[in-house]
């Protein structure tokens, strides 16, 4: 049979197609937790839905790529740019698992999607950080550092923060292992964060900054902090039911409220730089996968300082985590036009 131009041009999209795009189950997932914080049970439960069916068509179309274009895709792997894209498949894995708990209680579910998300964690960021350490051709730190490099922490963090959910709703043993695992990810999710950004603050105020630079997943400067928070606050409720965690509680509060408040730093930061690049610098404001990266860190800023709130007692703060919910509602609805624009075009041009 003949191959068509509409055939060539499908296949051409699924080679090229973005690690990155699992940030959309990303950010509806924790858009959807944010819902369930504001009562809106009916929107949450929508939203839920939908991510099982993004999070279910993502997952063929990346094993489909992986099986027609082997060749591109363990090269995106270890690409500085495109590589800690990957780690959106982690991150979203575990979102999905917390909705579980979340809106139906299902730690049965959570525990598989879990433990998913753990052996993804576990194979890329060993292969994705060795590749990129051995691999002889290496661009430059301005060429190949961006905020889509925090993304392994935020997958790393995601790890602790199931973990630590999951730890609720089993029993001894187990309880005491899950919060160990959670204490660990989320000590070691700090470092990493606290390596990567070194690198990107260089990066923003010693090398030029032109607006193409500056694309969405640097908003995972603050949602990394986020999650760091959240995990931090499900330690602190947590501190009950493990002595090692009740012995450090004064730590884990330190550091908790030490990420929350480097992650609230950089929210005017990063809508002065926003309003530079499109206003300013007239950089083009059109749908981009990479978006979905800039709306799951207000998702995730709202639901940490929510449980921050409650570990902590910060009833001042209240106000914060709904305007933030509203936000990211508003925000998620955004993409989610444009996703949908985009598709019709495409479905218009294949028709054509």
């Amino acid at each position: 049979m003949a191959t068509t131009t509409s055939d060539v041009g499908h296949g051409a999209r699924l080679a090229t197609m973005s690690p990155a795009y699992f940030g959309m189950v990303m950010a509806t997932g924790i858009t959807s937790i944010a819902a369930q914080q504001l009562a809106l049970r009916t929107v949450a439960l929508g939203l839920f839905a939908l991510n099982l069916v993004a999070y279910a068509t993502l997952w063929a179309l990346t094993l489909l790529r992986a099986l027609r274009h082997r060749r591109r895709f363990f090269s995106d792997l270890i690409d500085h740019q495109r590589g800690p894209g990957f780690f959106t498949m982690v991150a979203a894995t575990a979102i999905v698992g917390a909705q579980c708990i979340v809106l139906y209680g299902r730690d049965d579910a959570a525990m598989a999607f879990a433990a998913v998300a753990a052996v993804l964690w576990f194979v890329l960021t060993y292969a994705i950080f060795t590749g990129l350490t051995v691999k002889e051709h290496k661009p430059t730190l301005a060429q190949g550092l961006s905020g889509a490099w925090l993304l392994a922490v935020v997958a790393t963090q995601a790890i602790a923060v199931i973990a630590a959910m999951l730890a609720v709703h089993v029993g001894q043993p187990g309880r005491l292992e899950l919060n160990f695992l959670a204490l660990s990810m989320w000590l070691w999710g700090g470092m990493l964060y606290i390596w990567m950004m070194s690198l990107i603050f260089y990066r923003y105020t010693f090398f030029p900054f032109a607006p193409s630079d500056l694309s969405p997943p640097y908003w995972i400067n603050m949602g990394a902090m986020a999650i760091s928070t959240l995990a931090g606050s499900l330690l602190i409720l947590n501190s009950g039911d493990a002595p090692f965690l009740l012995s450090l509680l004064p730590f884990i509060k330190g550091f908790t409220v030490f990420y929350w408040a480097t992650g609230t730093w950089w929210i005017p930061m990063l809508l002065v730089l926003g309003v530079w690049r499109h206003g300013y610098r007239r950089f083009p404001l059109r749908y981009d996968p990479l978006y979905w990266g800039a709306v799951f860190p207000l998702g995730m800023y709202s639901v940490a300082t929510f449980r921050l709130i409650e570990a902590m007692g910060f009833d001042f703060l209240r106000p914060l985590p709904l305007a933030f919910a509203w936000v990211a509602l508003a925000a998620w609805a955004t993409v989610f036009v444009g996703l949908l624009r985009f598709l019709l075009r495409h479905v218009r041009a294949f028709h054509l």
